[in-house]
């Protein structure tokens, strides 16, 4: 059984940084594309960063562009996002998802997802 786990949300203030950790495990994480996704009070989930198995492949949403990086250290079956310069509209639970060695930002592509985590940034 794949499971993701999210960890690395928090309050924090406009303008700080915090990265994100999701472990994943049950699957050939090396083999693995991985993207992470928010969802804010009332709104549909979007997309914010996806990297693809080899790590050759990156994407980003436009809001987030220049702000957050996605990294993954394959030896701990891991992958970050470090978020910095937060906004008030980064505000969402961030969720973490893996599929097979594509990356895509179409969240309906990715088969594992995690429980997600809770970011709030204040003004």
């Amino acid at each position: 059984q794949v499971q993701l786990v999210e960890s690395g949300g928090g309050l924090v203030q406009a303008g700080d940084s915090l990265r994100l950790s999701c472990a994943v495990s049950g699957r050939t994480f090396s083999g693995s594309a991985v993207g992470w996704f928010r969802q804010a009070p009332g709104k549909e989930r979007e997309f914010v960063a996806a990297m693809s198995a080899l790590g050759d492949n990156t994407y980003y949403a436009d809001s987030v562009k220049g702000r957050f990086t996605i990294s993954r250290d394959n030896a701990k079956n891991t992958v970050y996002l470090q978020m910095n310069s937060l906004k008030p509209e980064d505000t969402a639970v961030y969720y973490c998802a893996a599929r097979a060695f594509v990356a895509t930002t179409n969240e309906y592509q990715y088969n594992y997802w995690g429980q997600g985590t809770q970011v709030t940034v204040s003004s």
